[in-house]
């Protein structure tokens, strides 16, 4: 059947090559495997409801099953004017007839049908990246317990600040990172409704179980409302923002290392695993891996950028310019993101801090001007007049030459109300780390580890339910379709070689009691089913 009735031609080939693309064999498997996923749900459903005779539906699902196994082969070759989709289906209807073929469409629009496959991909890629961002979280808590002792500057506006701890620069790393996991978890926690059933933006008259195609694909709920099923893509948005933010938070971390891994700081050192040499200079040692991680970001960010500019404005309906052009924007994103995560694993696990060369450097920075001038304050000067005697300390000191902070020789030290001699005791830099120990400091750096681990073993938990859910999707899907291509289709013939000879046909009836159970166990088909199926065909 060519045309739509209304419509008699199609497009030009190279409108339709702009449109549609050329699709290969990878393609078109990618494409029909997540569709014909839809269908074997679809026509499950349509069977139990009286949509579809039990026959009919094993033709169909045995035809699609069969596609399917050998990668869609038959289709590699047929022309497809109008999409993927539209030659998939006139295939089925050439190769079983209208009467079979041309029921698969019963109930649905290709509006529902790719809302659909979007939320099932989305799906499967958030599962996917946020196991890999689970992966890296434990890669950072670990490396964090590893390290809580290596002493390091920290820096603000590029200058020596204060004396933290290579693990507890991690560790802020991966509170970062802790939200962003949340973030992705939000996301895929609120894809629990199927579109599949809004059909092309209203629903529809026929009595269809939404709820049952949305349970055999893994998802809690049919949709709630049925234009806001195929017009809105808010939720590609969101997992694209928060894919974003954590990519965004992987770029600071890959700006640190690479900055601390250039000689002039040479705080932390990759293996030869992890770095790349120059084709002309030969004393070349770069890590040019981290390059990679802080470019991603830069991909996701604008992904959600033309995203977001293809939805603005359009209509609250169905429409290609949101579920077409800005979902495809999409996905090249989350991509981006996953391989800059694949990538931020090996780099975390890899890097080497170098001890001496850290402490050296905080030495060297006055980074215990700040404690020293509490510690002046806890004996009662004002914090403005500890500030200003200690900022004057440092300031001879670099005039003397001095690289450290040894002693306060400022000459009104000794005026300064409740000053005692124990204010000018210098603290060691592992005792200053330890003691900032409230506020979230390096000294509560085993609490922030254990708070974020806690944290990890309940994200993980989070995404194993969605994953069981998934799984448990699929074999059930798996059973019902099998059940339906065990039963239906020959217990029609049966039925048929019955009535004629009086005779059951013994070959076309295996005696299958198995399947026989397993379909009454999860095909619930209704009794009156052929006069269910009678009235709908009959209906407007």
């Amino acid at each position: 059947m060519s045309g739509t009735g209304r419509l008699t031609g199609t497009l030009g080939p190279r409108t339709r090559r702009v449109v549609y693309g050329e699709s290969g064999p990878e393609d078109i498997r990618q494409e029909l495997g997540a569709t014909t996923t839809v269908d074997l749900a679809h026509v499950v459903m349509l069977t139990e409801r009286g949509l579809l005779p039990r026959e009919a539906a094993a033709a169909l699902l045995r035809r699609i099953t069969a596609l399917r196994a050998d990668g869609f082969g038959a289709l590699h070759d047929l022309p497809a004017p109008r999409g993927l989709y539209l030659m998939y289906e006139g295939h089925l209807v050439a190769e079983l007839g209208a009467e079979i073929g041309g029921k698969l469409h019963t109930g649905r629009s290709r509006n529902d049908i790719k809302a659909t496959i979007t939320a099932l991909r989305l799906r499967a890629e958030l599962t996917d990246l946020l196991g890999e961002v689970l992966r890296l979280q434990a890669v950072l808590l670990s490396r964090a317990r590893a390290h809580r002792s290596v002493v390091m500057p920290v820096y603000t506006h590029f200058q020596p600040a204060m004396p933290v701890s290579y693990g507890y620069y991690l560790a802020g790393i991966a509170t970062a990172l802790d939200r962003d996991i949340d973030a992705l978890g939000h996301v895929l926690d609120h894809l629990d409704r199927c579109p599949l059933g809004a059909g092309a933006v209203a629903g529809t008259d026929l009595p269809i179980d939404p709820d049952r195609t949305a349970a055999l694909l893994g998802f809690p709920h049919g949709p709630l409302h049925a234009t806001d099923a195929v017009a809105a893509r808010d939720t590609m948005l969101r997992a694209v923002a928060a894919a974003a933010s954590a990519a965004l938070t992987l770029s600071r971390l890959a700006t640190d290392l690479q900055l601390w891994s250039t000689q002039e700081f040479g705080f932390v050192e990759f293996p030869e695993r992890l770095v790349g040499g120059s084709s002309a200079m030969p004393q070349k040692r770069n890590a040019f891996l981290l390059e990679h991680v802080k470019a991603k970001a830069a991909l996701a960010v604008g992904a959600w950028t033309a995203s977001a500019a293809a939805m603005k404005s359009t209509p609250f309906t169905n429409s290609i310019e949101v579920g077409t052009e800005a979902v495809g924007a999409g996905w090249p994103a989350l991509a981006a993101v996953r391989d800059s995560v694949l990538l931020t694993q090996p780099l975390v696990s890899g890097a080497r801090p170098v001890p001496a060369r850290m402490e050296q450097r905080a030495r060297e920075g006055f980074v215990t001007a700040t404690v020293i001038a509490n510690r002046l304050v806890a004996q009662g000067v004002p914090f403005r007049t500890a500030h200003h005697v200690v900022g004057e300390a440092v300031r001879v000191a670099v005039e003397s030459g001095a690289t450290e902070l040894t002693t306060i020789s400022a000459p009104d030290l000794g005026e300064v109300a409740g000053a005692g001699p124990s204010a000018t005791e210098l603290p060691t830099l592992g005792e200053v780390v330890d003691s900032h120990d409230r506020g979230g400091g390096p000294g509560e750096c085993d609490r922030t580890v254990h708070v974020l681990t806690d944290r990890l073993t309940a994200h993980g938990r989070r995404l194993a339910a969605h994953r069981d859910r998934a799984a448990r999707a699929d074999r059930l899907l798996d059973e019902v379709v099998g059940a339906l291509v065990a039963t239906g289709g020959t217990v029609g013939a049966a039925a048929t070689a019955d009535a004629g000879t009086g005779t059951a046909d013994e070959e076309a009836v295996p005696g299958d009691a198995a399947a026989e159970s397993a379909l009454s166990a999860v095909v619930s088909v209704p009794a009156d089913v052929h006069a269910v199926f009678e009235r709908t065909e009959s209906a407007p």
